[in-house]
Protein backbone atom coordinates (compact mmCIF):
# COMPACT_ATOMS: atom_id res chain seq x y z
CA UNK A 1 0.00 0.00 0.00
CA UNK A 2 1.94 3.20 -1.20
CA UNK A 3 2.50 5.71 2.19
CA UNK A 4 -0.40 8.68 1.94
CA UNK A 5 0.73 12.57 1.34
CA UNK A 6 -0.41 15.52 1.60
CA UNK A 7 -2.15 16.61 -1.89
CA UNK A 8 -1.27 19.86 -3.26
CA UNK A 9 -5.27 19.79 -3.68
CA UNK A 10 -5.53 19.52 0.23
CA UNK A 11 -2.90 22.08 0.66
CA UNK A 12 -4.77 24.76 -1.25
CA UNK A 13 -7.78 24.06 0.83
CA UNK A 14 -6.03 24.36 4.18
CA UNK A 15 -4.82 27.99 2.55
CA UNK A 16 -8.29 29.06 1.77
CA UNK A 17 -9.68 27.57 5.09
CA UNK A 18 -6.88 29.56 7.18
CA UNK A 19 -7.61 32.48 5.23
CA UNK A 20 -11.38 32.72 5.35
CA UNK A 21 -11.02 31.93 9.09
CA UNK A 22 -8.61 35.12 9.86
CA UNK A 23 -10.62 37.11 7.53
CA UNK A 24 -13.44 36.60 10.27
CA UNK A 25 -11.26 36.83 13.46
CA UNK A 26 -9.41 39.61 12.37
CA UNK A 27 -11.09 42.25 14.66
CA UNK A 28 -11.10 40.03 17.36
CA UNK A 29 -7.25 39.31 17.06
CA UNK A 30 -6.51 42.96 16.40
CA UNK A 31 -8.42 44.04 19.60
CA UNK A 32 -6.40 41.17 21.46
CA UNK A 33 -3.08 42.82 20.52
CA UNK A 34 -1.25 44.31 23.74
CA UNK A 35 2.07 42.49 23.53
CA UNK A 36 5.09 43.58 21.87
CA UNK A 37 3.87 46.92 21.07
CA UNK A 38 -0.64 47.54 21.34
CA UNK A 39 -0.84 48.73 17.74
CA UNK A 40 -4.02 46.31 16.95
CA UNK A 41 -2.83 45.00 14.32
CA UNK A 42 -1.88 41.24 15.07
CA UNK A 43 -5.23 40.08 12.86
CA UNK A 44 -4.45 42.20 10.12
CA UNK A 45 -1.26 41.31 9.63
CA UNK A 46 -1.31 37.47 10.01
CA UNK A 47 -4.27 37.80 7.68
CA UNK A 48 -2.00 39.84 4.93
CA UNK A 49 0.77 36.96 5.28
CA UNK A 50 -1.65 34.21 4.78
CA UNK A 51 -3.64 35.69 2.00
CA UNK A 52 -0.31 36.82 0.06
CA UNK A 53 0.51 32.80 0.40
CA UNK A 54 -2.84 31.40 -0.68
CA UNK A 55 -3.02 33.65 -3.05
CA UNK A 56 1.14 32.54 -4.62
CA UNK A 57 -0.08 29.51 -4.36
CA UNK A 58 -3.33 29.59 -6.44
CA UNK A 59 -1.54 31.60 -9.23
CA UNK A 60 1.33 28.75 -9.33
CA UNK A 61 -0.92 26.09 -9.24
CA UNK A 62 -4.90 26.21 -10.92
CA UNK A 63 -5.32 22.94 -11.03
CA UNK A 64 -6.52 21.92 -7.55
CA UNK A 65 -6.34 18.00 -8.81
CA UNK A 66 -2.70 17.95 -9.19
CA UNK A 67 -0.62 15.62 -6.81
CA UNK A 68 3.04 16.87 -5.41
CA UNK A 69 4.27 20.09 -7.16
CA UNK A 70 7.56 21.55 -5.65
CA UNK A 71 7.02 25.02 -7.83
CA UNK A 72 3.45 25.53 -6.13
CA UNK A 73 5.24 24.73 -2.35
CA UNK A 74 7.79 26.87 -3.70
CA UNK A 75 5.48 29.57 -4.79
CA UNK A 76 3.46 29.56 -1.20
CA UNK A 77 6.82 29.74 1.24
CA UNK A 78 7.25 32.40 -1.00
CA UNK A 79 4.35 34.18 -1.18
CA UNK A 80 4.39 33.92 3.18
CA UNK A 81 7.90 35.60 3.04
CA UNK A 82 6.84 38.53 0.30
CA UNK A 83 4.15 39.17 1.98
CA UNK A 84 4.86 38.99 5.78
CA UNK A 85 3.84 42.19 7.59
CA UNK A 86 4.71 42.79 11.01
CA UNK A 87 6.17 40.61 13.64
CA UNK A 88 3.04 37.88 13.60
CA UNK A 89 3.39 38.25 9.96
CA UNK A 90 7.09 37.13 9.71
CA UNK A 91 6.99 34.65 12.47
CA UNK A 92 3.90 32.86 10.56
CA UNK A 93 5.73 33.14 7.09
CA UNK A 94 8.83 31.69 8.53
CA UNK A 95 6.39 28.61 10.29
CA UNK A 96 4.43 28.13 7.12
CA UNK A 97 8.14 27.88 5.12
CA UNK A 98 9.05 25.39 7.61
CA UNK A 99 6.41 23.18 7.60
CA UNK A 100 6.10 23.11 3.34
CA UNK A 101 9.52 22.11 3.34
CA UNK A 102 8.61 19.33 5.79
CA UNK A 103 6.44 18.07 4.35
CA UNK A 104 7.75 18.48 0.67
CA UNK A 105 10.82 16.25 1.89
CA UNK A 106 8.03 13.03 3.43
CA UNK A 107 10.36 10.10 2.87
CA UNK A 108 9.59 7.07 0.49
CA UNK A 109 8.62 4.85 3.53
CA UNK A 110 7.58 7.43 6.66
CA UNK A 111 3.63 7.41 7.46
CA UNK A 112 2.00 10.79 7.08
CA UNK A 113 1.45 10.92 10.37
CA UNK A 114 5.06 11.44 11.72
CA UNK A 115 5.84 13.66 8.28
CA UNK A 116 2.77 15.67 9.83
CA UNK A 117 4.16 15.63 13.71
CA UNK A 118 7.80 16.50 12.29
CA UNK A 119 6.95 19.49 9.82
CA UNK A 120 5.30 20.66 13.45
CA UNK A 121 8.49 20.74 14.99
CA UNK A 122 9.80 22.04 11.94
CA UNK A 123 7.64 25.11 12.09
CA UNK A 124 8.29 25.26 16.33
CA UNK A 125 12.12 25.17 16.03
CA UNK A 126 12.67 27.73 13.09
CA UNK A 127 10.06 30.44 14.48
CA UNK A 128 12.14 30.44 18.57
CA UNK A 129 15.40 30.46 15.94
CA UNK A 130 13.61 33.85 14.22
CA UNK A 131 13.25 35.62 17.00
CA UNK A 132 15.49 37.42 18.50
CA UNK A 133 14.73 37.00 22.17
CA UNK A 134 11.95 34.56 22.09
CA UNK A 135 9.45 35.55 24.48
CA UNK A 136 7.13 32.45 26.16
CA UNK A 137 3.17 33.36 26.28
CA UNK A 138 3.30 34.18 22.77
CA UNK A 139 2.25 32.78 19.44
CA UNK A 140 6.07 30.67 19.60
CA UNK A 141 4.64 28.77 23.10
CA UNK A 142 1.45 28.00 21.51
CA UNK A 143 3.23 26.43 18.66
CA UNK A 144 5.88 24.25 20.80
CA UNK A 145 2.46 23.00 22.36
CA UNK A 146 1.14 22.01 19.24
CA UNK A 147 4.22 20.52 17.97
CA UNK A 148 5.25 18.93 21.11
CA UNK A 149 1.00 17.23 21.22
CA UNK A 150 1.52 16.18 17.47
CA UNK A 151 4.60 13.96 18.44
CA UNK A 152 3.05 12.32 21.04
CA UNK A 153 0.04 11.33 18.89
CA UNK A 154 2.64 10.33 16.41
CA UNK A 155 4.34 7.49 18.61
CA UNK A 156 0.54 5.99 19.34
CA UNK A 157 -1.37 6.41 15.99
CA UNK A 158 -0.49 6.28 12.59
CA UNK A 159 -3.83 8.57 12.08
CA UNK A 160 -2.75 11.64 10.73
CA UNK A 161 -5.91 12.92 11.74
CA UNK A 162 -5.49 12.28 15.23
CA UNK A 163 -2.13 13.89 15.09
CA UNK A 164 -3.85 17.34 13.64
CA UNK A 165 -6.93 17.02 15.93
CA UNK A 166 -4.31 16.40 19.48
CA UNK A 167 -2.11 19.33 17.35
CA UNK A 168 -5.01 21.65 17.28
CA UNK A 169 -6.56 21.15 20.56
CA UNK A 170 -3.39 20.88 22.62
CA UNK A 171 -2.86 24.37 21.10
CA UNK A 172 -6.02 25.54 22.35
CA UNK A 173 -4.80 24.51 25.53
CA UNK A 174 -2.12 26.38 25.52
CA UNK A 175 -3.36 29.62 24.29
CA UNK A 176 -5.48 29.67 27.17
CA UNK A 177 -2.88 29.68 29.40
CA UNK A 178 -0.78 32.61 28.02
CA UNK A 179 -2.18 34.83 30.60
CA UNK A 180 -0.52 32.99 33.17
CA UNK A 181 3.24 33.36 31.14
CA UNK A 182 2.96 36.96 30.23
CA UNK A 183 1.77 39.13 32.81
CA UNK A 184 0.76 42.40 30.22
CA UNK A 185 -1.79 39.60 28.77
CA UNK A 186 -3.04 39.15 32.31
CA UNK A 187 -2.89 42.63 33.16
CA UNK A 188 -5.21 43.48 30.08
CA UNK A 189 -7.19 40.45 30.56
CA UNK A 190 -6.72 38.87 27.26
CA UNK A 191 -5.06 35.94 25.28
CA UNK A 192 -1.76 36.43 22.98
CA UNK A 193 -3.20 37.72 19.29
CA UNK A 194 -0.21 36.03 17.38
CA UNK A 195 -1.32 32.25 19.70
CA UNK A 196 -5.03 33.18 19.03
CA UNK A 197 -4.07 33.52 15.38
CA UNK A 198 -2.14 29.97 15.42
CA UNK A 199 -4.78 27.95 16.63
CA UNK A 200 -7.29 29.58 14.11
CA UNK A 201 -4.80 28.48 11.08
CA UNK A 202 -4.11 24.54 13.61
CA UNK A 203 -8.08 24.56 12.85
CA UNK A 204 -7.62 24.72 9.39
CA UNK A 205 -5.14 22.60 8.62
CA UNK A 206 -7.20 19.68 10.76
CA UNK A 207 -10.12 20.83 8.63
CA UNK A 208 -8.72 20.29 4.94
CA UNK A 209 -7.45 17.23 5.76
CA UNK A 210 -10.31 16.10 7.68
CA UNK A 211 -13.22 18.03 6.36
CA UNK A 212 -15.06 18.33 9.99
CA UNK A 213 -14.53 22.31 10.92
CA UNK A 214 -14.30 23.03 14.56
CA UNK A 215 -14.37 26.36 15.85
CA UNK A 216 -13.30 27.76 18.49
CA UNK A 217 -15.15 30.36 20.76
CA UNK A 218 -13.86 33.74 20.35
CA UNK A 219 -10.87 34.57 22.79
CA UNK A 220 -11.70 36.57 26.54
CA UNK A 221 -10.94 40.75 26.39
CA UNK A 222 -12.81 40.77 22.62
CA UNK A 223 -16.46 42.30 23.73
CA UNK A 224 -16.58 45.91 23.20
CA UNK A 225 -16.36 46.98 26.22
CA UNK A 226 -12.69 45.19 26.57
CA UNK A 227 -11.96 46.81 22.89
CA UNK A 228 -12.60 50.29 24.73
CA UNK A 229 -10.21 49.52 28.30
CA UNK A 230 -7.76 48.77 25.97
CA UNK A 231 -7.58 51.88 23.66
CA UNK A 232 -7.33 53.42 27.51
CA UNK A 233 -4.18 51.21 28.36
CA UNK A 234 -2.44 52.25 25.09
CA UNK A 235 -2.27 55.91 25.73
CA UNK A 236 0.29 54.24 28.19
CA UNK A 237 1.32 50.93 28.40
CA UNK A 238 2.82 49.88 31.33
CA UNK A 239 6.52 48.49 31.44
CA UNK A 240 6.61 44.64 32.02
CA UNK A 241 10.28 43.85 33.96
CA UNK A 242 12.28 41.51 32.58
CA UNK A 243 10.52 41.59 29.17
CA UNK A 244 12.73 42.29 25.89
CA UNK A 245 9.70 43.28 24.10
CA UNK A 246 8.05 46.32 25.62
CA UNK A 247 5.80 49.09 24.34
CA UNK A 248 7.70 51.86 25.70
CA UNK A 249 10.43 50.87 24.36
CA UNK A 250 11.52 51.80 20.71
CA UNK A 251 9.33 53.93 18.39
CA UNK A 252 9.81 52.51 15.28
CA UNK A 253 8.83 49.11 13.34
CA UNK A 254 11.13 48.58 10.37
CA UNK A 255 10.42 45.99 8.26
CA UNK A 256 12.74 44.97 4.54
CA UNK A 257 13.15 42.17 2.41
CA UNK A 258 16.90 41.47 1.74
CA UNK A 259 18.90 39.96 -0.95
CA UNK A 260 21.76 38.55 0.88
CA UNK A 261 23.76 35.41 1.61
CA UNK A 262 23.57 33.25 4.85
CA UNK A 263 26.90 34.61 6.57
CA UNK A 264 26.03 37.92 5.96
CA UNK A 265 22.46 37.29 7.53
CA UNK A 266 23.87 36.28 10.32
CA UNK A 267 26.45 39.67 10.63
CA UNK A 268 23.37 41.41 10.16
CA UNK A 269 21.52 39.41 13.00
CA UNK A 270 24.33 40.59 15.28
CA UNK A 271 24.35 44.49 14.21
CA UNK A 272 20.37 44.49 14.61
CA UNK A 273 19.68 42.73 18.42
CA UNK A 274 21.25 45.94 20.03
CA UNK A 275 19.77 48.49 18.22
CA UNK A 276 16.18 47.47 19.77
CA UNK A 277 13.81 44.26 20.44
CA UNK A 278 11.46 42.84 18.46
CA UNK A 279 13.78 41.47 16.23
CA UNK A 280 12.55 38.53 13.52
CA UNK A 281 14.70 37.34 10.69
CA UNK A 282 13.24 34.68 8.48
CA UNK A 283 14.26 33.55 4.98
CA UNK A 284 15.97 31.11 3.01
CA UNK A 285 18.05 30.85 -0.38
CA UNK A 286 19.16 34.44 -0.49
CA UNK A 287 15.72 36.23 0.44
CA UNK A 288 15.05 37.37 3.68
CA UNK A 289 12.48 39.24 5.88
CA UNK A 290 13.78 41.75 8.21
CA UNK A 291 11.68 42.92 11.19
CA UNK A 292 12.55 44.90 14.15
CA UNK A 293 11.35 47.69 16.51
CA UNK A 294 14.04 50.52 16.78
CA UNK A 295 14.61 54.01 17.49
CA UNK A 296 17.13 54.49 15.35
CA UNK A 297 15.78 53.94 11.95
CA UNK A 298 18.58 54.98 9.47
CA UNK A 299 21.38 52.13 11.50
CA UNK A 300 18.54 49.67 11.30
CA UNK A 301 18.78 50.38 6.81
CA UNK A 302 22.54 50.51 7.29
CA UNK A 303 22.36 47.66 8.48
CA UNK A 304 20.91 45.67 5.59
CA UNK A 305 22.62 47.72 3.01
CA UNK A 306 26.07 46.50 4.78
CA UNK A 307 24.73 43.00 4.48
CA UNK A 308 23.02 42.69 0.44
CA UNK A 309 20.37 44.52 -1.01
CA UNK A 310 17.57 45.91 0.80
CA UNK A 311 14.24 46.76 -0.91
CA UNK A 312 10.57 47.23 0.09
CA UNK A 313 11.53 49.36 3.07
CA UNK A 314 8.52 49.91 5.35
CA UNK A 315 9.13 51.97 8.73
CA UNK A 316 5.77 52.46 11.26
CA UNK A 317 5.33 54.77 13.66
CA UNK A 318 3.86 53.08 16.81
CA UNK A 319 2.99 56.72 18.40
CA UNK A 320 1.15 57.22 14.68
CA UNK A 321 -0.61 53.89 14.72
CA UNK A 322 -1.94 54.50 18.16
CA UNK A 323 -3.47 58.38 17.47
CA UNK A 324 -4.56 57.64 13.79
CA UNK A 325 -7.98 58.56 15.08
CA UNK A 326 -6.95 61.79 15.10
CA UNK A 327 -8.85 63.98 12.44
CA UNK A 328 -6.65 64.47 9.40
CA UNK A 329 -8.60 67.41 8.47
CA UNK A 330 -7.39 69.59 11.35
CA UNK A 331 -4.48 69.90 9.09
CA UNK A 332 -4.24 72.58 6.81
CA UNK A 333 -1.34 74.89 4.53
CA UNK A 334 1.80 74.00 3.15
CA UNK A 335 5.50 73.83 4.76
CA UNK A 336 9.06 73.24 3.81
CA UNK A 337 11.40 71.43 5.65
CA UNK A 338 15.14 72.21 4.94
CA UNK A 339 18.39 69.86 6.02
CA UNK A 340 20.76 72.33 7.25
CA UNK A 341 24.55 71.58 7.68
CA UNK A 342 25.38 74.52 9.81
CA UNK A 343 24.34 77.12 11.76
CA UNK A 344 24.48 80.07 9.21
CA UNK A 345 22.47 78.08 6.98
CA UNK A 346 19.86 77.36 9.57
CA UNK A 347 18.95 80.30 10.14
CA UNK A 348 18.83 81.12 6.26
CA UNK A 349 16.63 78.39 5.35
CA UNK A 350 14.48 79.82 8.28
CA UNK A 351 14.68 83.25 7.28
CA UNK A 352 12.58 81.55 4.41
CA UNK A 353 9.97 79.94 5.43
CA UNK A 354 11.76 76.85 5.56
CA UNK A 355 11.19 74.31 8.85
CA UNK A 356 15.23 73.42 9.85
CA UNK A 357 16.35 69.74 11.01
CA UNK A 358 20.21 69.80 11.54
CA UNK A 359 22.65 67.66 10.37
CA UNK A 360 26.28 67.10 10.67
CA UNK A 361 29.00 65.08 8.85
CA UNK A 362 29.11 62.92 11.73
CA UNK A 363 25.21 62.71 12.44
CA UNK A 364 22.81 63.28 9.52
CA UNK A 365 19.37 62.59 10.46
CA UNK A 366 17.49 59.54 10.79
CA UNK A 367 13.75 58.61 9.89
CA UNK A 368 12.33 59.74 12.83
CA UNK A 369 13.57 63.16 13.13
CA UNK A 370 12.78 63.82 9.07
CA UNK A 371 9.22 62.03 10.23
CA UNK A 372 8.65 64.14 13.75
CA UNK A 373 9.56 67.25 11.85
CA UNK A 374 7.11 66.57 9.15
CA UNK A 375 4.46 65.70 11.71
CA UNK A 376 5.03 68.83 13.73
CA UNK A 377 4.51 71.15 10.89
CA UNK A 378 1.02 71.01 11.18
CA UNK A 379 0.54 71.49 7.34
CA UNK A 380 -1.12 68.72 4.61
CA UNK A 381 1.36 68.92 2.48
CA UNK A 382 5.23 69.00 2.76
CA UNK A 383 8.36 69.63 0.76
CA UNK A 384 11.19 68.17 2.26
CA UNK A 385 14.81 69.05 1.30
CA UNK A 386 17.21 66.19 1.85
CA UNK A 387 20.38 69.00 0.85
CA UNK A 388 23.09 66.32 0.91
CA UNK A 389 23.07 62.69 -0.99
CA UNK A 390 23.15 60.71 2.11
CA UNK A 391 19.85 62.11 3.72
CA UNK A 392 17.81 62.12 0.37
CA UNK A 393 16.50 57.97 1.30
CA UNK A 394 16.31 58.55 4.57
CA UNK A 395 13.66 61.52 3.97
CA UNK A 396 11.90 59.83 0.96
CA UNK A 397 10.58 56.85 3.80
CA UNK A 398 9.97 59.37 6.34
CA UNK A 399 8.08 60.92 3.62
CA UNK A 400 6.25 57.37 2.84
CA UNK A 401 5.76 57.04 6.28
CA UNK A 402 3.81 60.08 7.04
CA UNK A 403 1.67 59.56 3.95
CA UNK A 404 0.88 55.96 4.87
CA UNK A 405 0.07 56.51 8.45
CA UNK A 406 -1.01 60.31 8.51
CA UNK A 407 -2.38 61.26 5.30
CA UNK A 408 0.25 64.33 4.95
CA UNK A 409 1.32 64.54 1.55
CA UNK A 410 4.74 64.82 1.56
CA UNK A 411 7.22 65.55 -1.86
CA UNK A 412 10.92 64.66 -1.40
CA UNK A 413 13.07 67.31 -3.61
CA UNK A 414 16.29 65.23 -4.62
CA UNK A 415 18.48 68.24 -3.37
CA UNK A 416 22.14 67.00 -3.17
CA UNK A 417 23.66 69.86 -1.45
CA UNK A 418 23.03 72.89 0.71
CA UNK A 419 22.89 75.38 -2.53
CA UNK A 420 20.60 72.96 -4.57
CA UNK A 421 18.38 73.52 -1.46
CA UNK A 422 18.82 77.04 -1.06
CA UNK A 423 17.88 77.50 -4.65
CA UNK A 424 14.70 75.34 -4.34
CA UNK A 425 13.57 77.25 -1.61
CA UNK A 426 14.01 80.80 -3.57
CA UNK A 427 11.34 79.61 -5.90
CA UNK A 428 9.22 78.20 -3.67
CA UNK A 429 5.53 79.72 -3.77
CA UNK A 430 2.64 78.35 -1.31
CA UNK A 431 0.34 79.91 -3.14
CA UNK A 432 1.20 77.54 -6.20
CA UNK A 433 -0.59 73.69 -6.88
CA UNK A 434 1.35 71.72 -4.65
CA UNK A 435 2.38 69.51 -8.04
CA UNK A 436 3.68 72.78 -9.84
CA UNK A 437 5.17 74.14 -6.48
CA UNK A 438 7.54 71.02 -6.11
CA UNK A 439 8.02 70.95 -9.77
CA UNK A 440 9.31 74.72 -9.97
CA UNK A 441 11.30 73.67 -6.58
CA UNK A 442 12.80 70.32 -8.27
CA UNK A 443 13.94 72.44 -11.39
CA UNK A 444 15.56 74.99 -9.46
CA UNK A 445 17.67 72.19 -7.48
CA UNK A 446 18.20 70.33 -10.58
CA UNK A 447 19.27 73.23 -12.74
CA UNK A 448 22.16 74.50 -9.81
CA UNK A 449 25.23 72.84 -10.18
CA UNK A 450 27.52 72.30 -7.37
CA UNK A 451 30.75 72.16 -5.86
CA UNK A 452 32.86 72.28 -2.55
CA UNK A 453 36.53 73.07 -1.21
CA UNK A 454 38.16 71.14 1.52
CA UNK A 455 41.08 69.88 3.36
CA UNK A 456 42.28 66.24 2.67
CA UNK A 457 42.56 64.65 6.25
CA UNK A 458 44.17 61.71 5.00
CA UNK A 459 45.99 59.96 1.71
CA UNK A 460 43.35 59.52 -0.67
CA UNK A 461 42.55 58.23 -4.58
CA UNK A 462 39.86 60.59 -5.68
CA UNK A 463 38.81 61.31 -9.40
CA UNK A 464 41.48 64.19 -10.00
CA UNK A 465 44.39 61.95 -8.93
CA UNK A 466 45.80 60.69 -5.53
CA UNK A 467 45.59 63.38 -2.83
CA UNK A 468 47.57 63.62 0.00
CA UNK A 469 46.90 64.51 3.83
CA UNK A 470 46.68 68.78 3.98
CA UNK A 471 45.59 69.14 0.24
CA UNK A 472 43.31 71.07 -0.72
CA UNK A 473 40.38 69.10 -2.67
CA UNK A 474 37.75 70.65 -4.73
CA UNK A 475 34.22 68.67 -5.78
CA UNK A 476 32.39 69.10 -8.52
CA UNK A 477 28.34 67.75 -8.13
CA UNK A 478 29.72 65.51 -5.43
CA UNK A 479 33.23 63.95 -7.00
CA UNK A 480 36.69 65.32 -5.99
CA UNK A 481 38.49 66.16 -9.26
CA UNK A 482 40.61 68.93 -8.20
CA UNK A 483 43.41 68.90 -6.47
CA UNK A 484 45.98 71.59 -4.94
CA UNK A 485 48.25 73.27 -2.49
CA UNK A 486 45.80 76.54 -1.65
CA UNK A 487 41.78 76.86 -0.99
CA UNK A 488 41.73 79.97 -3.22
CA UNK A 489 43.54 78.31 -6.04
CA UNK A 490 41.19 75.02 -5.80
CA UNK A 491 38.25 77.60 -5.03
CA UNK A 492 39.02 79.27 -8.54
CA UNK A 493 39.54 76.06 -10.67
CA UNK A 494 36.19 74.61 -9.16
CA UNK A 495 34.29 77.56 -10.71
CA UNK A 496 35.82 77.90 -13.38
CA UNK A 497 35.02 74.34 -14.50
CA UNK A 498 31.08 75.02 -13.23
CA UNK A 499 30.92 78.14 -15.20
CA UNK A 500 31.80 76.21 -18.09
CA UNK A 501 28.32 74.96 -19.27
CA UNK A 502 27.35 78.37 -18.50
CA UNK A 503 25.57 80.51 -15.17
CA UNK A 504 24.19 83.44 -14.37
CA UNK A 505 24.23 83.31 -10.44
CA UNK A 506 27.11 82.22 -8.75
CA UNK A 507 26.03 81.61 -4.57
CA UNK A 508 29.13 81.36 -2.04
CA UNK A 509 29.04 79.89 1.09
CA UNK A 510 31.60 79.91 4.07
CA UNK A 511 31.99 77.75 6.40
CA UNK A 512 32.58 78.07 10.08
CA UNK A 513 36.27 79.31 10.67
CA UNK A 514 37.15 82.93 10.45
CA UNK A 515 39.78 82.33 7.34
CA UNK A 516 36.55 81.13 5.64
CA UNK A 517 34.54 84.54 5.33
CA UNK A 518 37.89 85.40 3.97
CA UNK A 519 38.23 82.84 1.42
CA UNK A 520 34.41 83.43 0.07
CA UNK A 521 35.12 87.42 -0.48
CA UNK A 522 38.47 86.34 -2.58
CA UNK A 523 36.45 84.10 -4.54
CA UNK A 524 33.94 86.30 -5.04
CA UNK A 525 36.55 88.88 -5.98
CA UNK A 526 37.89 86.61 -8.93
CA UNK A 527 34.75 86.67 -10.30
CA UNK A 528 34.23 89.93 -10.71
CA UNK A 529 37.60 90.00 -12.54
CA UNK A 530 36.88 86.70 -14.18
CA UNK A 531 33.58 86.50 -15.04
CA UNK A 532 32.17 90.45 -14.85
CA UNK A 533 28.44 89.01 -16.27
CA UNK A 534 27.79 86.60 -13.40
CA UNK A 535 26.04 87.78 -9.98
CA UNK A 536 27.44 86.84 -6.95
CA UNK A 537 26.26 86.37 -3.65
CA UNK A 538 27.97 85.62 -0.28
CA UNK A 539 26.08 83.95 2.46
CA UNK A 540 28.09 83.03 5.69
CA UNK A 541 26.48 78.93 6.32
CA UNK A 542 28.52 78.02 9.39
CA UNK A 543 29.15 74.24 8.21
CA UNK A 544 31.98 72.35 9.69
CA UNK A 545 34.80 71.03 7.35
CA UNK A 546 34.28 72.67 3.82
CA UNK A 547 35.21 75.89 4.14
CA UNK A 548 33.17 77.06 0.86
CA UNK A 549 30.22 75.80 -0.78
CA UNK A 550 29.28 77.08 -4.19
CA UNK A 551 26.32 76.68 -6.29
CA UNK A 552 26.04 78.13 -10.16
CA UNK A 553 22.87 78.33 -11.40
Amino acid sequence: MPVQTVSLATIIRFADLATESLTAAREEIDALNVFPVPDGDTGTNMLLTMSAARDALRAAAPDEEGGHDPGALDAFCRGALLGARGNSGVILAEMLGALIVRLADQGDDEPLSDCVAAAFVAAADASYAAVGTPVEGTILTVCRAASDAAVREAKETDSVEAVLAASAEAARVALAETPELLPRLKDAGVVDAGGRGLVLILEAAEAALTGTIRRSAASPGTKPERKQEKKKRQRKPRRVPGDDLTPDGPAYEVMYLLEADELDVATLRHRLAPLGDSLVLTGREGLWNVHVHVDDVGAAIEAGIDAGRPHRIRVTHFAADQHRETPRQKRSGRAVIAVAAGKGLDRLFRDAGAHVVRSTIARRPSVGQLLKAIERTGAAEVVVLPNDGDSLRVAQIAAATADADHGIRVEVIPSHAQVQGLAALAVHDPERAFDRDVLEMTAAASHTRHGAVTIAAKRAITSGGTCEKGDALGAIDGDFTVIGERLDEVATKVLHRLLGAGGELVTLVAGADKTDAQLATATASWLETHHPTVDVSVLVGGQARYPLLIGVE
